[in-house]
């Protein structure tokens, strides 16, 4: 099949670091576009992830941890007032 010519706009640093970082994988930039364009196809998708960003494992252990707080009150301290929650806050 013959090949066709694309234009496509991009960011000049995104170019410049995409093509480094396909060069650095034995690929040139139209090689890469390439396989993308495939993948998606076959998978009728777009062939990776697109959402919010997944939390660090910093925020995964603070949701954790409220999950257990939640399960069990007694690991941690509760407040009916804002006044007295900032005092011991600041304290």
């Amino acid at each position: 099949m013959a090949a066709v010519s694309t234009n496509i706009k991009i960011e000049q640093s995104l170019k410049e670091e995409s093509q480094a970082l396909f060069e650095s994988l034995g690929l040139s930039m139209s090689t890469a576009v390439n396989m993308f364009l495939r993948q998606a196809v076959r998978e009728q998708a777009i062939p990776f992830r697109v959402g919010k960003p997944v939390p660090n494992e910093e925020t995964l252990e603070a949701i954790r941890e409220i999950q257990r707080m939640k399960a069990d009150p007694s690991l941690g301290k509760s407040y009916t007032d804002v006044d007295a929650m900032m005092k011991d806050l600041l304290a």
